[in-house]
């Protein structure tokens, strides 16, 4: 490198670049770093959407409550490989504490600013990197098969309601007129029209990547082993060599967790594999996003085609894919939009970075204020990201945060 950029990202996913151009904005000299190049992990296959709504934490009673019933089944919504079992032991126990009634609250709270304040800076942010086109408002459908299941649901939608969410309650009517061809085994359903989408994530995480480059970024492909913290700046040693900084931004995803610990912060970093099956555009005719909450998956429109995925299989980085969770998801969905073409599909496997109280871990390295951490999002990388990208710009230029940082801290383990 001819010149020590002011800042070093590390990790080229949605989150990594859009810290990036926000770093580029201020006047920042910026460079990504990424072992693969952008858009190569969960960035690439996620669902596509900005939930806002979705303030309500998955370490939660209700997910207890259905957790041993879905265990029992290894091709549905969670399961644990045996083989990865003993390791996810003290995440499981960590994310069965986040469980309680005041655990809950809290993160809620938090989920709640973070949703409110990524909401606020998602469209200036496409504005100023000319990806607004790519925005679309077709809400989201939540569907349920019994008036228990929606019962049980109503908590949920009143927390919401407290904070102003707008959403309708449906009847199979309502929701045929919505979406035509649902099966009519679903009986209920509840439409968000505030839940946004992105016309395909990986397009949209690489055209971040381009606009960052043409406005004077630098990526650069590189494994990076390890981090070190001084005085007058930081270490960044990839396998081709070291690179020196002002600042470093982590913001790797799945991998942040063996980064960290290079600087001997030990944070519970696990990894949800997700699994979708992307069809052909014109596969149906699909107006919104639907959401099977009791399966666990959702029925995505993208510019790209119709994505069928979601599930949760603990098994962390190393072992092999599972792709008949991909098949068993695309079977459910057949079943429940039976005009679905099934026929030509892509299947993928991604990780995504969660931690066991569902919030991220957005702040300031326990080695030094040089180095920032911004990873852990699970399920709500893109929908977090123009929030992300603000608060990092904020603590790499120190400036006031626009939100109470507290219950994002990478200390509050």
């Amino acid at each position: 490198m001819n010149k020590k950029p002011d800042v070093i990202v590390i990790g080229a996913g949605v989150v990594g670049l859009s810290a990036a151009l926000a770093l580029l904005a201020r006047g920042l000299s910026v460079t990504v770093l990424d072992r693969t190049g952008p858009a190569a992990g969960a960035s690439a296959g996620n669902a596509g959407a900005f939930a806002f709504t979705d303030i309500l934490p998955l370490a939660s009673p209700g997910i207890l409550k259905k957790a041993p019933k879905w265990l029992l089944d290894p091709l549905g919504p969670l399961s644990i490989p045996p083989a990865y079992s003993l390791k996810i032991a003290p995440w499981m126990f960590r994310f069965w504490r986040a469980c309680s009634a005041a655990h809950v609250a809290h993160s809620t709270k938090a989920q709640t600013a973070m949703m409110d304040l990524s909401k606020a800076e998602l469209e200036p942010f496409l504005a100023a990197t000319g990806t607004a086109h790519m925005l679309r408002k077709g809400g989201n459908l939540q569907v349920y098969e019994t008036s228990a299941e929606f019962e049980a649901s109503q908590p949920g939608w009143a927390a919401r309601a407290e904070h102003g969410i707008e959403f309708t309650h449906m009847d199979a009517a309502g929701m045929a007129a919505l979406q035509p061809g649902l099966s009519p085994q679903f009986t209920r359903g509840t439409f968000t029209p505030g839940w946004y989408s992105i016309a395909d994530p990986k397009l949209y995480t690489i055209a971040l990547g381009d606009r960052f480059c043409t406005t004077g970024g630098r990526i650069m492909v590189a494994d990076v082993k390890s981090i070190r913290h001084h005085d007058t700046g930081v270490e960044v040693k990839t396998e081709a060599g070291i690179l020196h900084t002002g600042k470093v931004v982590v913001a790797a995803g799945a991998f942040s967790h063996g980064l960290v610990r290079t600087l001997g912060d030990r944070i519970p970093l696990e990894t949800e594999r997700g699994y979708n099956t992307t069809l052909p555009v014109g596969a149906l005719d699909l107006r919104t996003q639907i959401t099977f909450g009791g399966h666990g998956f959702v029925v995505s429109p993208l510019s790209t085609g119709v994505r069928v995925g979601g599930a949760v299989e603990l098994g962390g980085l190393d072992l092999p894919p599972n792709f008949k969770r991909a098949d068993a998801m695309l079977k459910k969905a057949k079943s429940f939009l039976p005009a679905l073409n099934t026929e030509g599909g892509t299947q993928w496997m991604g990780f995504r970075p969660s931690l066991p109280d569902t919030l991220p871990v957005i702040g300031r390295s326990s080695a030094g204020d040089r180095i920032i951490y911004a990873f852990g999002h699970g399920h709500l990388g893109l929908t977090q990201s123009p929030g992300t990208a603000r608060l990092v710009a904020d603590l790499v230029l120190q400036r006031p945060s626009a939100i109470d940082l507290n219950p994002f801290s990478p200390q509050r383990f």
